[in-house]
């Protein structure tokens, strides 16, 4: 089981039917938004409980809990195949999202947003060293995680080659690329990797992308937090994809 906190995050957990099972409310904040969450939860079915805030704090991963939390089962993550097979269904070119490596859930939940919002058919994290879809993820997707594929994988470099005998090109973001997100073609099908916060793509992954692009940098700072380079490069397939 997991919990879930955020007024959106749970909203949208009880309108997809996610199975919560129970909802706490803090006491004292039962008005506004979160009375109709009540009432949602209450048609449904949902144990409703009215908790101190201490309660809710204590699982809620020093995330903005809002006053609001449900429990529900443990994230349910798809596989890769089922996002191949999603697009082919939606008559498109995949497009995925890979992540090397992200730790911070504060920006896997940001990249999850943005997947989501431009339509990408799903986002593969890695098992080991790397954040999961937790209640600080959710609740900075806004939610999102429950609209779009995520899945979870042993290995991100097998999961690269096994992308590219679907035909899948692999872009990989990488600040020593010769070529800037702008020159390259990005359209057809495509998996873009987006390394860690600090370290950027590992090495192996690197080595296994077909090609690597860059943002490119004009001002003093190095670079990007992980979860911006991502909105600008997922955005600039999106135009070049239905650029017409």
């Amino acid at each position: 089981m997991q919990y879930l906190v955020g007024r959106n995050p749970v909203m949208e957990a009880l309108e997809m039917n996610m199975g919560v099972t129970n909802l706490y409310i803090q006491k004292g904040e039962l008005k506004g938004f979160i009375k109709k969450i009540e009432k949602k939860a209450y048609d449904m079915g949902i144990k409703i409980e009215y908790v101190d805030k201490k309660y809710i704090e204590k699982f809620a991963e020093n995330t903005a809990h809002q006053g609001v939390m449900a429990k529900m089962p443990s994230f349910g993550y798809s596989s890769v195949d089922e996002m191949i097979i999603y697009a082919k269904k939606r008559n498109e070119d995949p497009f995925l999202i890979i992540l090397d490596e992200i730790t911070d859930p504060h920006n896997l939940g940001s990249i999850i947003r943005t997947a989501e919002v431009a339509g990408c058919h799903g986002v593969i994290i890695p098992k080991h060293r790397a954040c999961e879809v937790n209640a600080t993820a959710i609740k900075t997707s806004a939610g999102a995680v429950f609209n779009i594929k995520i899945a979870r994988v042993t290995n991100i470099t097998t999961t690269i080659n096994y992308l590219k005998e679907h035909n899948i090109w692999i872009y990989g973001a990488c600040g020593e690329a010769s070529q800037t997100h702008t020159q390259a073609n990005l359209k057809g099908p495509i998996g873009l990797v987006i390394g860690n916060e600090g370290k950027g793509i590992s090495r192996l992954v690197r080595e296994n992308c077909d090609q690597l692009i860059k943002i490119p940098m004009y001002g003093k700072t190095e670079s990007l937090n992980a979860s911006n380079a991502a909105s600008i490069l997922i955005y600039e397939v999106i135009r070049q994809r239905y650029e017409k």
